[in-house]
């Protein structure tokens, strides 16, 4: 891994552990920080064929290392626009049932310019999901139905973020993460 590489992953990583885990916006993400069972897998490729190829073979190595709950395939190049990222994100779940993965894997999305639908592109709930690259979220379906199974009103968990982040407003957010990509991460 060279240093570029390796610097976005730490990037991620450490976004993971002081947003996504501090403020428990994944309520399931603490337990798999500790496991040591999330892979930060960057993606250098910036042409779409060969991001989704890249994808693809992210998948084959989870059907083959059950050990990796989850994996954060992180784009630092090439899908730096929201709406190709959403163009990439369509053809990626469509990817996924083509190849069979249906009901095995799952995508959650994260860009740092990510604006739910419908919302003005300030609303503060957007940073529940906005990240320091482009990062599809590669997700074991089994895994999630067991996490979902075991919390109280999972339904409630974007409701409780996206009124968390109001309340602590965009500069909050802003703030926590221009830190995840400071110089000495």
């Amino acid at each position: 891994m060279d240093e570029n590489t390796a610097q976005v992953a730490a990037h991620t990583e450490a976004w993971v552990k002081s947003v996504i885990m501090k403020y428990n916006i994944c309520p399931f993400a603490r337990r798999e920080v500790e496991r040591k069972s999330i892979r930060y897998r960057v993606c250098e490729e910036t042409r779409m064929d060969y991001v989704l190829q890249a994808l693809l073979d992210e998948c084959k190595l989870l059907d083959e290392q059950p050990g990796i709950e989850t994996t954060l395939f992180i784009l630092p190049r090439g899908f730096e626009g929201f709406y190709l990222y959403l163009d990439l994100l369509g053809i990626a779940e469509d990817l996924l049932v083509e190849e069979g993965y249906e009901g095995t894997y799952q995508l959650a999305s994260f860009h740092p310019d990510y604006c739910f639908d419908g919302e003005p592109q300030d609303d503060p709930a957007n940073y529940t999901n906005r990240a320091p690259y482009p990062t599809l979220h590669i997700i074991r379906e089994e895994g999630m139905a067991a996490a979902l199974a075991s919390y109280n009103e999972p339904e409630s968990i974007p409701e409780r973020n996206i009124a968390f982040a109001r309340r602590k407003g965009s500069a909050f957010f802003e703030a926590l993460l221009a830190q995840c990509i400071k110089p000495d991460k």
